[in-house]
């Protein structure tokens, strides 16, 4: 018990032996911390963005549609998006279904001569904006993201981005001329108001996005009751691979083959999502073992470093009758406690930081501008279970390590020549 309050003392007096190797065990198992929740929180990000915006966490087209969606061919849409969503809501019924219509075409600014003063191209998507039970507005942050002006109340209004907006020197309640083309093939030239401006707080969509109503884009496309897509959300938004996966095996077993036969497909299956998702998974692996690897390095060389320069020390207690043994394990004691101490500390900050910046994020706006992915503006870190423990790994076990190899000098060495260390 006199030896324990012995090196108690020590430890809380001797700024070599505490301080240092906590602050340095802190710091090391606060970064640790802080990429374990930086690196999935930009994961997250991504699938949530893609979902809401793009791909759902399913998404049922017409066969033909999805071989060349990237030319978004209207004549493949469906036709009826009401009976096929009713449907699967009775296939199931825990999941949310809504149609969507993305197209492309010109946007016509007019002067009041009527002559052409500004043109632009636009990707245009229709949404469920005006249904009582849409959350659609949710999925896509309108609300929060209206700039200028307001939800649209009618099928002939829609929602501008605002860059686009500055780029045809519109605002809102101006009349824009859209020039495209329907689902039969025909040209069509059709007025919309401007009702709000929007900022979505993603590069790629900011630049040229327009937000129509389902039912106005169904009327200027020529789509009465159609879709290009309609889009599957699983319960309480939370993505899983493996029940999207078992969603759509179920929804295709016994599909036609031909180019209007309905077909489903997950998130992983779109845009590369898979790959990109996999490769970042291992790469988030990877990543945290060399962190882990190398924080757990610095911690052990540092405990080797703080346990050789008190060969002297160890000397005198040989001197006065403690065993070798005794020092050794008591040397380890300590190394413990001081991992314990850093990385109770450490994780605290860490969590801290990783909560800061999972509530605010940081933004990296600029980064992206010529960015054409499906990811916010704004980066979060999300704190994962793992995040409470990991930097215990190195913080505990590194600093015991380094005295562990470093205490063995004990024992190959005379006590006379500790002893002698002691005068140097």
């Amino acid at each position: 018990m006199i030896m324990i309050k012995f090196l108690w003392k020590g430890l809380l007096r001797d700024r070599h032996r505490s301080l240092f190797p906590v602050i340095t065990t802190s710091i090391g198992v606060m970064l640790v911390v802080f990429l374990s929740a930086w690196l999935p929180g930009v994961m997250d990000d991504s699938i949530r963005h893609n979902a809401n915006f793009s791909t759902g966490h399913v998404k049922v087209t017409t066969k033909g549609y999805w071989e060349l969606q990237h030319q978004m061919p209207l004549d493949l849409a469906m036709d009826d998006a009401k009976q096929i969503i009713s449907d699967l809501k009775e296939q199931f019924p825990d999941m949310e279904w809504t149609a969507r219509i993305r197209f492309g075409g010109l946007l016509d600014v007019a002067g009041e001569d009527g002559e052409t003063i500004a043109q632009g191209p636009a990707s245009a998507i229709a949404l469920d904006l005006l249904g009582k039970d849409s959350k659609e507005i949710e999925r896509f942050n309108i609300r929060q993201g209206l700039v200028q002006g307001r939800l649209p109340e009618n099928p002939d209004e829609i929602l501008l981005a605002e860059k686009l907006a500055i780029q045809l020197g519109v605002k809102p309640g101006d009349t824009v001329t859209l020039f495209g083309s329907t689902m039969y093939g025909s040209m069509t030239f059709y007025n919309f108001t401007i009702a709000g401006l929007l900022s979505f707080g993603v590069s790629a969509m900011d630049r040229s996005t327009i937000i129509t109503p389902l039912e106005g884009a169904r009327f200027a496309l020529d789509m009465a009751g159609g879709a290009t897509e309609i889009l599957g959300y699983l319960p309480d938004m939370n993505f899983s691979r493996e029940k999207a996966r078992a969603v759509a095996e179920q929804f295709n077993t016994g599909r036609g083959d031909d180019e209007f036969a309905l077909n489903m497909v997950t998130l992983m299956d779109q845009s590369g999502l898979g790959e990109l998702l996999e490769y970042m998974d291992g790469m988030l692996g990877f990543i945290l073992f060399v962190f882990v690897f190398m924080m757990f390095i610095v911690l052990w060389n540092s405990g080797l470093i703080g346990a050789i320069r008190r060969y002297g020390e160890m000397g005198l207690r040989l001197a006065i009758g403690e065993t070798k043994s005794h020092i050794y394990w008591t040397l380890i004691l300590e190394s413990a406690v001081i991992g314990i101490m850093g990385s109770i500390l450490g994780t605290i900050i860490g969590l801290i930081i990783s909560a800061y910046l999972q509530v605010y994020g940081i933004n990296i706006g600029d980064i992206m501008q010529n960015s054409t992915m499906l990811m916010s503006d704004t980066i979060r870190a999300k704190i994962m279970p793992e995040s409470f423990y990991i930097g215990f790994l190195p913080g505990l076990f590194a600093p015991a390590l380094g005295s562990l190899v470093a205490g063995r000098g004990i024992y190959k060495r005379e006590t006379a020549s500790l002893f002698k260390e002691l005068e140097l």
